[in-house]
């Protein structure tokens, strides 16, 4: 082999080298994008998968707040409309009980005037 001819061979086999490292270095770049579109693609999957998670139980947190709700206010009603029948303000004649339980208070108001004016 002549010396032009190692010459041809050893910058041959530099510029095989010189390739294998530009080929190693795209490797490395392709395999790290890959890598991260994984990762993306996990975390977007995830990401997701709790989003709908977290509708899920926001739906059943908002019925049953609901339902709460429906039965204090329900309660509240009962209440009232208990009260009302009490005091006889749950019929027709509401205005006139008010009145007789007006002209009541009254007499007991004058009552206890003169009582305490006789000590």
């Amino acid at each position: 082999m002549t010396k032009t001819d190692q010459i041809k061979a050893k910058f041959n086999e530099a510029e095989e080298f010189a390739r294998k490292i530009w080929l190693a270095g795209l490797g490395a770049y392709g395999k790290s994008i890959d890598e991260a579109q994984g990762r993306y693609e996990q975390i977007s999957t995830e990401t997701q998968k709790m989003f709908e998670e977290l509708v899920v139980k926001g739906e059943a947190l908002e019925e049953d707040a609901k339902g709460k709700f429906k039965q204090t206010t329900s309660e509240v009603e009962e209440r009232v409309a208990d009260v009302r029948k009490k005091l006889g303000l749950d019929n027709d004649n509401a205005d006139q009980k008010i009145e007789e339980l007006s002209a009541k208070i009254d007499a007991l108001t004058e009552a206890v005037a003169k009582l305490a004016a006789a000590k």
